[in-house]
């Protein structure tokens, strides 16, 4: 398996884009923004739309969508989180976009978006030649280094705001930050497991984390672990069945290691609380 050159580059994009997105979904599930994840990780799809349908690259749209949605949903919400509501109008409204570019791209390609919307929805990590892989991985890494950088304030500001602000932390900075950087793991980690099913490897292995342990580091590392797991043991699978897509093998196995950790006790906020201090 490890011979072939596409399996290869399945292997070094994923396992970096599940490093970032097991950090990521940590602060995801502590902050309750499971909702704004996934609006993230729908947007890119229109994004994806929007690029082909201009005739650019696909990730200049893909970037350029979930990037400027998180500074929307940031400007949009108290202390950089905005309500269900406002995410969900946003969502729908995107969304709409999207039906709208999918549209312009089938007139103008004579069926093609077919094509670009399946992968943008489901995600082709078997398809990643080495350049695009690498560049995935890249972006990964720029990811995990930030929200590693940001990881103790956006912790504090996360479980304690009101004493976090009184002691100067920039809680809207640091949230908004923390969303683009979601924006931009929702835009390489499309092009692996796509939009539809992104939510999986950013919510279950986080939630797998957060029922496991109270220390929120032994948690983020819980959490990426899960999710580089998922991702290669999804892989695998979906090498050895061919029927099986590889997003919907990692995201089974993601899914497989939370209803696992149902049976353990739940690990309070307050625990994290008594943790820090």
């Amino acid at each position: 398996m490890f011979a072939l050159p596409f399996v290869r580059n399945a292997l070094l994009a994923g396992s970096l884009i599940a490093v970032a997105s097991g950090l990521l979904g940590y602060f995801i599930v502590l902050r309750a923004q499971v909702f704004a994840g996934d609006a993230l990780s729908h947007v890119a799809f229109t994004g994806a739309l929007a690029a082909a349908a201009a005739g650019v690259d696909l990730r200049i749209g893909l970037f350029a969508a979930t990037v400027l949605m998180a500074l929307l949903f940031a400007a949009l919400g108290e202390r950089a989180r905005a309500d269900d509501v406002t995410i969900g109008v946003v969502f729908a409204w995107i969304l709409g976009l999207g039906v709208l570019f999918l549209d312009l791209f089938n007139a103008s390609s004579s069926g093609g978006s077919g094509i670009v919307g399946a992968r943008a929805l489901f995600g082709s990590i078997f398809g990643l030649s080495i350049g695009e892989a690498t560049l995935a991985a890249a972006i990964a890494v720029v990811v995990i280094a930030a929200i590693l950088a940001i990881a103790r304030p956006l912790l504090f500001v996360s479980l304690d705001p009101a004493v976090a602000i009184a002691r100067g932390v920039p809680a809207r900075l640091l949230g908004t930050v923390f969303l683009v950087l979601v924006g931009a793991d929702a835009a390489e980690a499309t092009q692996a497991v796509g939009a539809l099913l992104l939510l999986g490897l950013l919510a279950a292995p986080a939630g797998t984390a957060h029922r496991l342990t109270a220390n929120p580091y032994l948690g983020m590392a819980l959490s990426a672990g899960v999710a580089l797991a998922s991702v290669w043991i999804g892989i695998a699978l979906s090498y050895r069945i061919a029927a099986l897509p590889p997003s919907s093998a990692i995201v089974l196995v993601a899914g497989g290691f939370y209803l696992a950790a149902l049976a353990a006790p739940s690990r309070p906020v307050a625990g994290v609380l008594r943790w820090m201090r």
